[in-house]
């Protein structure tokens, strides 16, 4: 068991962390709003006038992603939704409305799937690489897909140290129900109790705490004092602030 640290607060007895992807490990915020850009134009292809308000859904504003917005923080399937509720405003019938979004949501995917991997964060790398070293088992839950995560894990070359890449997958577990991480602990054979949380978004907070997590401990990168994490048991600016 290992004990760790971050601005002054101490986790004893840790056997393993449990980090988010996209936002925590992974810079994605140019590559998700280049999406939700995508996704919402080929909606307003078809919808004319459903472009605009949807981009906002999905937190897209001024060139930035919101950390708290739908693109940042929501499932696939969860995008899907909002989308087809947007369309659905126009008179559309439920099941056009949400095949409609699917299509598009399905063009996007195909028109960057050519895009390059986006980055670790600086840094990342050297300290999944000394918290492995330390006995430690670390794992990513994610609320992109399964698929996605194991793209990631191998374009980011982190096989070495990531034993759990887990994604969501099914329409009925999203983020932030603890069912998500009990089950992430279960595949990594640890106890919630012994298991830290770490991520950029109050769901992934909220998910550890209510699963019984040994510490949630919140990351905006560049930034730790964020009103959306004010939950967590600690906030902190960048990863390297987990020292052992």
């Amino acid at each position: 068991m290992v004990t760790i640290k971050c601005r002054g607060i101490t986790f004893f007895n840790i056997q393993a962390i449990i980090f988010d992807k996209d936002g925590t490990l992974e810079d994605s915020q140019e590559f998700l709003r280049h999406l939700g850009l995508k996704r919402s134009r080929l909606v307003d292809a078809q919808i004319p006038g459903v472009g605009e308000p949807l981009q906002m859904a999905f937190g897209i504003e001024a060139g930035k992603i919101d950390p708290t917005g739908l693109m940042a923080v929501g499932s696939r399937r969860e995008n899907e939704i909002v989308a087809a509720g947007y369309i659905a405003e126009t008179g559309r019938g439920w099941i056009e409305s949400l095949g409609i979004a699917q299509r598009a949501f399905d063009e996007a995917d195909a028109m960057l799937k050519n895009s390059p991997p986006s980055p670790l964060f600086v840094g990342s790398l050297e300290v999944l690489k000394s918290l492995s070293d330390a006995g430690l088992k670390l794992g990513i839950l994610s609320a992109a897909t399964t698929q996605a995560v194991k793209n990631f894990v191998k374009s980011s070359e982190l096989g070495a140290y990531i034993q759990l890449e887990m994604g969501v997958d099914s329409v009925h577990l999203n983020k932030p129900d603890p069912k998500l991480f009990l089950l992430a602990c279960e595949r990594l054979g640890v106890d919630p109790a012994v298991t830290l949380m770490v991520g950029d978004s109050a769901g992934d907070i909220q998910m550890g705490k209510n699963a019984g997590a040994a510490g949630c401990i919140g990351i905006c990168w560049g930034k730790a004092e964020v009103s959306h994490l004010s939950q967590a048991d600690v906030t902190i600016a960048s990863l390297d602030e987990i020292t052992i």
